[in-house]
């Protein structure tokens, strides 16, 4: 229904997670290369625990290869910079809900590609940096899919 993209992770055990919540709650999972471990990574498989073979995961080389892939989609930047509240958006299926890394977020010339409008952010109290990736993914994927009636969910 929806698509969740890592542009670059670097934690495996946030991989892990985030493989695990795909396979529970119906996403896509896209993972944009250079990746900061090793997929095969011991952390990465306690994480997902034994979802790995119920999440569907596609990697890609580059973002320029998992851009061409998404033509079509409407992609969504999650970001601490981002313009708009997460819940102040309607969630369309097929959206993209593309994240950056856990050490440097989207880099600026992906995020200022993509319409202010489609900028999301997760409220925090103020003076606080992030939250932690696969929480974020949780929070806003949960979301979308709320929004579409949890669609395929039990």
């Amino acid at each position: 229904m929806f698509h969740i993209a890592l542009f670059e992770p670097k934690i495996a055990p946030n991989t892990g997670n985030i493989i695990r919540l795909a396979a529970n709650n119906g996403c896509q999972l896209h993972l944009i290369e250079p990746l900061g471990f090793d997929f095969e990574e011991k952390k990465l498989r306690r994480a997902g625990l034994d979802y790995h073979d119920m999440a569907n995961v596609t990697r890609y080389a580059n973002y320029q290869a998992f851009f061409d892939a998404m033509t079509g989609k409407r992609i969504l930047a999650c970001t601490t910079k981002g313009s708009r509240p997460h819940n102040q958006i309607e969630y369309l299926p097929g959206d993209v809900l593309l994240f950056g890394s856990e050490t440097s977020g989207l880099p600026d010339n992906i995020r200022d590609n993509i319409d202010e409008s489609l900028r999301l952010r997760i409220p925090m109290c103020q003076n606080n940096r992030s939250l932690n990736l696969s929480n974020a993914v949780a929070i806003i994927s949960y979301e979308a899919w709320r929004q579409n009636g949890y669609q395929g969910g039990s």
